[in-house]
């Protein structure tokens, strides 16, 4: 793709003149990401959207470092969604590891089931169909839209909110939640042209993740810091809801990760014994190991077993 003619952008704009438009944004955002966009294997050609899939779930909540050995292990032994459906559920947990939000897993794994039974083993290119598959949302099926087949839809993750936020809004961050009007925002600007659409979607995804960092911008290295709305206002703190946290230790979260992490290196049924022995407080343990057959992660067998579900 070529990208449209970049248009001056190192000049401060005025303040007065209100926030930029999506033609102002999109050539110096896309033209960054052609010389600054990192090398990940899900953006390579041979990814596929079944790549492009795994990927978009395994980034929900997970940074790239952490994602990008898993991502090779899973695709090296599921290259194909059909591969996966033919395993156990409990195989996709186990391949998990320590990502984190293992119903992921599941879900990802659910997917498979219907792209094997639904469309032949191929990813759907047409978004109602990818937004009918199991565990998929608006964001996914956007991204593997977008990504997979260059269509052109507005993709928000946290990343691209974060963007729209201070360039355009002039806000520090975004709500807690998707909104209504950051929705209407994306679409007013995306490109009308649906290669162009698609690589703007990339471009400001990675924008987000490099340079507009929640805790850390680096507005001398931003190629719209000119126009951003946030920057020209001084940068005000944010004054809305206070930002949620990810506590992690003591928390069931870490108790459900310590459970499953007995259960994926064993190779059959594990006793409760065994599972006594990975948190101290009974109460919470119980409370944990409930909540992890209640979410189909494990599943209870006779004389105090549990096992990864087989279905």
């Amino acid at each position: 793709m070529t990208a449209p003619t970049k248009p001056p952008h190192t000049s401060p704009a005025d303040p007065a003149s209100g926030p930029p438009s999506g033609e102002s944004l999109h050539s110096p955002v896309i033209d960054w990401f052609d010389e600054n966009a990192r090398d990940l294997p899900w953006r390579r050609p041979e990814a596929g959207a079944w790549g492009v899939m795994v990927s978009e779930f395994m980034l929900q909540q997970t940074p790239v470092n952490r994602v990008l050995p898993v991502y090779e292990q899973w695709l090296a032994r599921w290259p194909r969604p059909a591969d996966l459906a033919k395993e156990a559920p409990g195989e996709a947990v186990r391949a998990w590891g320590r990502l984190g939000y293992p119903r992921r897993a599941l879900r990802l794994h659910g997917a498979a089931f219907a792209i094997t039974e639904r469309h032949g083993g191929d990813v759907p290119a047409d978004h109602a169909q990818l937004l009918a598959l199991p565990g998929i949302g608006e964001y996914t099926a956007a991204a593997v839209a977008s990504f997979a087949y260059g269509q052109r839809h507005p993709v928000l993750d946290t990343n691209v909110r974060r963007v729209f936020a201070r360039a355009v809004t002039g806000v520090q961050y975004p709500p807690n939640a998707t909104t209504a009007a950051e929705r209407k925002l994306a679409r007013a600007l995306l490109p009308e042209d649906e290669p162009t659409a698609a690589r703007w979607a990339a471009a400001s995804m990675e924008l987000g993740a490099l340079v507009c960092t929640a805790k850390s911008e680096s507005c001398h290295r931003c190629p719209i810091a000119a126009q951003c709305a946030w920057r020209l206002a001084g940068k005000p703190e944010h004054d809305g809801p206070p930002r949620r946290g990810q506590t992690y230790a003591g928390t069931d979260r870490q108790v459900r990760g310590r459970l499953l992490a007995v259960l994926r290196e064993a190779h059959g049924p594990v006793p409760q014994s065994a599972l006594d022995q990975v948190w101290h407080e009974p109460v919470q343990r119980a409370r944990a190991l409930d909540g992890l057959v209640a979410d189909g992660l494990v599943e209870p067998l006779a004389d105090g077993l549990y096992r990864l579900p087989l279905t």
